[in-house]
């Protein structure tokens, strides 16, 4: 089992900043894709961003120009910059990596925004 370590998450006001990283371990080497999402209370789990091992990102529509994904190779860790968030970012926030088709899945890390 793959043991991912999220840290960041905590309480912002509207309009305010947080930074979520992921590492994943430095053992693995063959990481397609390392990526994000959310789950808020009472809804389905969301995509919000990806980054490929190209470096090619993906981002969902609400998150576009206020989220920011970008990727360490070294350390095998991927960081998620929120800028500008919204009482609707309140969720936990799950990484997720690809290693060789599978999906493997961090515990998450909930933030909230307050109005």
């Amino acid at each position: 089992q793959v043991q991912l370590v999220e840290s960041g998450g905590g309480l912002v006001q509207a309009g305010g900043s947080l930074r979520l990283s992921c590492a994943a371990p430095r053992s693995i080497s063959s990481i397609n894709a390392m990526g994000w999402y959310r789950q808020a209370p009472g809804k389905q789990r969301e995509f919000i961003a990806q980054i490929e091992i190209d470096g090619i990102t993906k981002y969902a529509d609400s998150v576009k120009g206020r989220f920011t994904i970008s990727k360490d190779n070294a350390k095998n860790t991927i960081y998620l910059q929120m800028n500008s968030l919204k009482p609707d970012d309140t969720a936990t926030y799950f990484c997720n990596i690809v290693v060789s088709r599978i999906n493997y899945w961090g515990k998450g890390t909930l933030v909230t925004v307050s109005s």
